[in-house]
């Protein structure tokens, strides 16, 4: 489809509406439609999608401040139906062929009527798109802007429902405040939430992306990181048979196991042989990943580090260790820890980590695992997140049925 979205500006012009314009034009792009951006202010920051500019639709044009100032002492100044009919003229050329608009805020705030009036007159006109109207602030619910606003037109555009448009709001009390508002049912007034770019916000790699594709990791919850080399004294066997019974608590569990073979003795094939043996066995091809059947290398600190970022929990059930890096890992990167109870372990570990035996239960490993997850509101948000939350995820669930 041909998509535009609407906005007074685009990046990058810094601001959360424009920050969310530049994340749904990039998620629309990659479910291969064309996009186009349309606003008074801003740049064209990436080959992908284009900008059409349109100067008046900018809310600090001279000529719209100026307006701006009349209107908010209640009076609609005599150039109104000009820039009006100006914008008019320049938003059909700017949406020619589009599908579908999305307009940003421009019809929830009066920073400029006038490209609110223009819109409203387009809305429904033959060959103008279908219009999506986003609302993340309403000027005539809250205080501060109740002073510059007046009954009547223009300003009575902003809290009248359009015919044949889409109404969305980012909350649900965006949508509650909008219902009321326009007097409409809240079914009619859709929730899509904004969303987080992760890969953006921890700086991943492109190999960590790579894998958190491949290996679906964001719908992990929790996921579990095991950075060990696949040797015997590891005890990787309790990590697989815990992650059994984990999964009758939280379906979704995940363990990742990122070292390779270990390179000094040649049982350890013969190890990670049994462990796949086992992993098969427990049916948990798509729970329990080893990393070393991704790649033949090393992989690099700094994908580790990324692991650690998108990770619930260190679960380290190793019977022998010199030191225990991974603890001091999982501890600067705010992680839960479940480790063996061995010296090493715990004299990094002390009372802030959670320990079992390495000859425990694995059944009363993944009761103790999950008797600490559960009262964790930080891991419970974390996965709502990741699975609800992300700039993907949002586009899936919200945007692309609009479409």
């Amino acid at each position: 489809m041909r998509l535009a979205l609407l906005h007074y500006s685009v990046p990058p012009v810094v601001g959360g509406v424009e920050s969310v314009l530049a994340h749904q034009a990039a998620q629309m792009v990659a479910a291969r439609h064309t996009v186009r951006l349309i606003a008074g202010r801003g740049r064209r920051g990436t080959k992908f999608f284009g900008l059409a500019r349109v100067p008046l639709a900018d809310s600090l044009h001279p000529d719209i401040l100026a307006a701006k100032a009349e209107l908010d002492a209640g009076r609609v100044p005599p150039q109104f139906d000009a820039l009006v009919a100006q914008l008019r003229a320049a938003l059909q050329k700017a949406a020619a062929k589009v599908d579908v608009l999305f307009a940003h805020n421009v019809c929830s705030l009066h920073k400029n009527l006038a490209l609110t009036a223009a819109l409203h007159q387009l809305n429904g006109t033959p060959g103008f798109p279908r219009l999506i109207l986003w609302h993340h602030d309403l000027a005539w619910t809250t205080p501060r802007y109740r002073a510059e606003l007046h009954d009547g037109y223009p300003w009575d555009l902003l809290r009248s429902d359009w015919p044949g448009v889409t109404q969305v709001a980012v909350s649900a009390l965006r949508q509650r405040e909008l219902a009321e508002l326009l007097g409409l049912a809240l079914e009619r007034i859709r929730v899509v939430p904004n969303g987080l770019d992760l890969a953006g916000f921890f700086k991943l790699e492109a190999q960590t992306l790579k894998l958190m594709q491949r290996l679906n990791l964001l719908s992990a919850a929790p996921l579990l990181l095991l950075p060990v080399r696949l040797t015997p004294r590891k005890n990787i066997e309790l990590a697989l048979r815990m992650l059994d019974f984990l999964r009758a608590v939280f379906p979704a569990a995940r363990l990742v196991v990122t070292g390779p073979v270990g390179a000094h003795n040649p049982a350890n094939a013969e190890y990670y042989a049994r462990l796949l043996e086992l992993r098969a066995q427990l049916g948990l091809q798509g729970a329990a990943h080893f990393l070393a059947e991704q790649t033949d290398d090393y992989l690099p600190d700094a994908v580790i580090a990324d692991l650690y970022r998108l990770a619930d929990a260190l679960f380290l059930p190793s019977r022998e260790e010199g030191f225990g890096l991974p603890i001091l890992e999982a501890a600067v990167s705010h992680l839960p820890i479940f480790c063996a109870d061995i010296p090493p372990l715990r004299e990094l570990g002390r009372e802030a980590v959670t320990y079992f035996s390495p000859d425990a239960d694995p059944a009363q490993v993944a009761a103790l695992v999950a008797e600490t997850l559960q009262v964790q509101p930080t891991f419970r948000l974390a996965a709502q997140l990741r699975q609800t939350y992300t700039w993907e995820q949002v586009y899936r669930r919200h945007i692309a049925p609009l479409l």
